[in-house]
């Protein structure tokens, strides 16, 4: 399984410091952000195994998952025989249902 990027022990310290001081009004909202998108949880890549395991652990059809996903049947078909990949914002959405649950993208 492919990571973008792995959320190391000093992300994690930089950004427990940096919401400290944020909250303590030494870091403004704008400033929070980018050490929020620095310190996220890594996406990982789904491929078509992962996408048809993923959708039939959840007992949801194609077109369900599709709805989720505001994308369309085919779409879900190609990614599940292997013509196409799920692009970034597909990506993040399947591996937050796969963190957190369906219920987290309803």
């Amino acid at each position: 399984m492919a990571v973008k990027r792995g959320k190391s022990r000093i992300l994690q310290e930089v950004h427990e410091t940096a919401s400290d001081l944020h909250r303590l009004g030494f870091i403004d909202k704008r400033k929070m952000r980018k050490y929020d998108v620095l310190c996220l949880e890594p996406v990982h890549e789904y491929d078509a195994e992962k996408v048809r395991a993923l959708r039939e652990r959840l007992h949801l059809s194609q077109a369900v998952l599709a709805s989720v996903l505001n994308t369309s049947v085919s779409t879900v078909r190609k990614w599940e025989v292997g013509d196409k990949k799920p692009s970034g914002p597909s990506q993040k959405l399947l591996d937050l249902i796969e963190r957190k649950g369906l219920e987290a993208v309803l």
